[in-house]
């Protein structure tokens, strides 16, 4: 990747200046099974994700989530949490692609239902 995108641009993965700041302060904590790395400062105080591709917060599984915000002392890899039987695993928000979740009688959905349960006013 040129030196010029990695500058401007964060979308992508890591600026350059996220790069040296990590290398500088970062401890890495652990990685998530979509590639994602995650680091906190010396004392724990400040925590942050470099993600692995386009940035896309959605991509952050619920877990590191809670850890990233300070709602777990201990991030997943020292303290997992215990999923439940009924949980499904992790996905990233589908919105605005074709995986994306249309209810039925959505008209975005490939076989809209009929409305039956309204009539439109007719003036008389």
């Amino acid at each position: 990747m040129s030196l010029f995108i990695r500058l401007l641009t964060w979308w992508n993965s890591q600026t350059l200046n996220t790069q040296v700041w990590t290398k500088l302060y970062g401890e890495k904590v652990g990685e998530d099974d979509q590639g994602n790395i995650y680091y906190q400062s010396n004392g724990g105080k400040r925590r942050w994700v470099i993600y692995n591709g386009e940035a896309e917060a959605s991509r952050v599984a619920p877990e590191w989530h809670g850890w990233l915000h300070h709602t777990y002392k201990e991030p997943p890899t020292r303290d997992p949490l215990t999923h439940k039987a009924w949980e499904k695993p992790h996905a990233p928000n589908q919105t605005g692609t074709p995986e994306a979740y249309h209810p039925q009688g959505s008209l975005y959905r490939a076989d809209p239902a009929k409305r039956r349960d309204y009539d439109a006013w007719q003036p008389e």
